[in-house]
């Protein structure tokens, strides 16, 4: 088919951004000057910015540290305090390193990308060296490139002379207070096509990082390579990973000077804790007689698995309606975290002398909304912090301990996010549709108690729908204020390619089948519509990134099932979307589009492509960032011009800083959230701004 916006194209759309601004370029700029968006980003900003908000933390020895921001500190500062402190109404923070500061004194624009900090000796306080060393990492503006410097929590200065990682995609972690394993740009060749490291390298301190030694070099056609360190006493071990491509890949131990594979399937995520190898299963795996099922998650000592066993304990086995959210170690247990049809439950798993996990059942904890579970320190202790939250309810963090039978204590609770919005009058509710091959979907559905049912509600439909990741209830006071009180329901839709039912959940819609994703989503919004909730030129419906594909296939596939969409930093030219930035990471989830034969079935999930100039679509919102460097911004700016040039309802905006994320402080955060419920309200309850 021949392309008819040719004349826009260029590897980054840049033509395709000087056309939407020529021609568009008011049109965020009207919406954001109405009295309603500033009353709504005024609210969404005074949640960001409240000091009532949950700091999560993160131990560090005897420290609690925490990254936050606020209405003073808009690009943040990296705080700690102590438990006891942190127990307490208004605990007593000491700033470790201020953002804002560090930018007007470098004239930079860092935006925070996390520590990793050195336990030093054996892991214990009480070695001079212990806790003291962090390895920060600062991207400018918000991409995902950042760059790596050593910084002395005592002093609370960076080392001079310390250790730098120059800025590239990549990381950096600890092997000894003298020694990084490191996985960055080393120059031309090093890269991978995605974008990613090739080679991990032994950095030592007062060396050239261009001295570096190479401990692993992967083929040019991989997509990612890097290495750590595990620095638990009595299991220091390096290891180097090797993803071939986004969900197949290799781990690797250094015994020596000598690289030795740990035999899993490709496909599998793997997990070492102290003496334990954890397997969890992308596919049916059948090492010798048994076969283990895809979902399952496998355990056996590791020694045992170098040694040639495939001996495995089934920790977890999926069924029709339950998949494993996450499996989270402490120093002596291990924490299960099930969904069963999109709601938690908690389970401790403990290895005994013999080498047997005994089971134990976490009681208490709710059975409605979602539930987090993350270890305080899995090398030194056995207290996990849990959050509670559903759609309206506020979140909790309570502190809970495991005995050395695997019971779970009653958890303390530590911290509540404030009411942010008035929930009463508002219920939330679990609702099942039949997609368009029979298949069972569930979808989340808030509204008001006293819905009236007659089609009149502006209604939001949320969706993703990729990379087996999965969408549960959480509490937004962003949501919540400037779009529940204003009487809109909020649908949040769990369709295939996501991870709700693990493995066969996201493998159902990958590559040629993508389709059933959105046959999935466009089932739920029928159902919306079927139920009386709402109409169809008073439904929208949002998604960013993998969402941002669903959503321009929404606007292209179903058009007239939608009153609004909104399309934020988005795959759309599924053309070339292999050859922009990290795209070529993403061909087993979506195909090689420079394949013929593939590209005919990418072709029909290719909005840019499906795009039709005489075709009615409903009025669309793209954002986007200028610093987004893992979906090329050029997507949005290409459809947005071809639907422009088309005579289209289209408003853009994109911001110049905030990677992937969109925005880089809280005021761009509230800005670009504003912007996409005024939009939406606009055109969905028939109030233009």
């Amino acid at each position: 088919m021949t392309d008819p916006y040719a004349w826009l194209e260029d590897v980054d759309g840049e033509r395709a951004l000087a056309w939407v601004r020529e021609r568009n370029g008011e049109r965020a700029a009207e919406l954001a000057g109405s009295p309603s968006f500033s009353t709504t980003k005024r609210r969404i900003r005074s949640i960001l910015d409240s000091d009532a908000k949950i700091p999560d933390v993160t131990q560090r020895g005897e420290h609690l540290y925490n990254f936050w921001k606020d209405a003073q500190h808009e690009r943040g500062v990296w705080r700690r305090t102590t438990l006891e402190s942190y127990r307490s109404e208004t605990p007593e923070w000491e700033v470790v390193l201020d953002l804002d500061a560090l930018n007007e004194a470098e004239g930079e624009n860092w935006v925070w990308h996390g520590a990793t900090v050195w336990r030093g000796g054996d892991g214990e306080a009480g070695t001079s060296d212990a806790f003291r060393y962090a390895l920060v990492h600062l991207s400018r503006g918000g991409s995902d490139a950042d760059v790596t410097r050593e910084f002395d929590l005592h002093t609370t200065t960076f080392v001079e002379g310390g250790f730098v990682r120059p800025e590239s995609k990549g990381g950096v972690a600890w092997e000894s207070l003298d020694s990084l394993i490191v996985f960055t740009d080393f120059g031309e060749g090093s890269m991978t096509p995605s974008g990613y490291p090739r080679i991990v390298k032994r950095w030592r301190r007062g060396t050239p990082l261009e001295a570096a030694e190479t401990l692993f070099e992967g083929d040019p056609g991989d997509m990612y390579i890097g290495g750590g360190h595990d620095q638990s006493p009595g299991y220091e071990r390096t290891y180097v990973f090797r993803r071939k491509t986004f969900r197949t890949g290799e781990l690797y131990l250094l015994e020596g000077d000598t690289l030795v594979e740990v035999p899993t399937p490709p496909s599998a995520e793997e997990d070492i804790h102290r003496e334990w190898l954890t397997v969890e299963l992308r596919e049916d795996w059948t090492p010798a007689d048994v076969t283990y099922p895809a979902g399952a998650l496998l355990a056996a000592r590791l020694e045992d698995v170098l040694a040639g066993s495939t001996d495995y304990q089934v920790l977890y086995a999926p069924t029709e309606t339950t998949s494993l959210a996450g499996a989270s170690w402490t120093k002596n247990h291990l924490v299960l975290n099930v969904l069963e049809d999109v709601t938690n439950r908690l389970e401790v798993l403990t290895p005994t002398p013999e080498g047997r996990f005994v089971r134990t059942a976490v009681d208490g904890v709710p059975r409605v909304g979602t539930v987090a579970v993350a270890p305080v320190d899995s090398v030194t202790g056995d207290d996990v912090w849990l959050y509670v939250t559903d759609f309206l309810t506020p979140t909790t963090l309570s502190l809970a301990s495991i005995s050395s039978e695997g019971r779970m204590s009653e958890p303390e609770p530590l911290k509540a996010m404030p009411t942010f919005f008035d929930a009463a009058g508002l219920v939330a509710e679990q609702h099942f549709v039949t997609s368009d091959d029979g298949t069972r979907v569930p979808y989340f559905l808030v509204r008001r108690e006293d819905l009236s049912y007659d089609g009149s509600a502006p209604t939001l439909l949320y969706g993703y729908g990729g990379f087996e990741i999965s969408l549960t209830p959480t509490y937004s006071g962003g949501l919540g204020s400037s779009w529940l009180e204003k009487g809109g329901v909020y649908a949040l839709a769990n369709i295939r390619g996501g991870g709700e039912y693990g493995p066969r959940w996201h493998q159902a819609a990958l590559k040629e089948n993508r389709h059933k994703a959105y046959e999935d989503m466009a089932a739920v919004a029928r159902d919306l519509v079927a139920r009386g909730v709402t109409s169809h030129d008073r439904l929208g419906v949002q998604g960013g990134s993998n969402g941002g594909l669903l959503t321009g296939n929404m606007i292209t596939r179903y058009p007239e099932l939608f009153g609004a969409v909104v399309i934020q930093v988005p795959l759309l030219d599924m053309k070339r979307y292999s050859h922009l930035l990290a795209g070529a990471s993403w061909m087993d989830e979506y195909g090689d589009p420079d394949d013929p034969e593939q590209w005919e079935f990418i072709r029909t999930f290719s909005p840019y492509h499906l795009l039709e100039p005489d075709r009615d679509y409903p009025p669309v919102l793209f954002t986007t960032s200028t610093r987004d460097d893992r979906v090329h911004p050029g997507h949005a700016r290409k459809m947005a011009a071809a639907m422009i040039a088309a005579g289209k309802d289209v408003t853009y905006y994109e911001n110049i800083e905030g990677g992937h994320g969109g925005a880089a402080t809280n005021d761009q955060a509230s800005h670009m959230q504003a912007l996409a419920y005024e939009f939406l309200w606009s055109r969905l309850s028939g109030a233009q701004a």
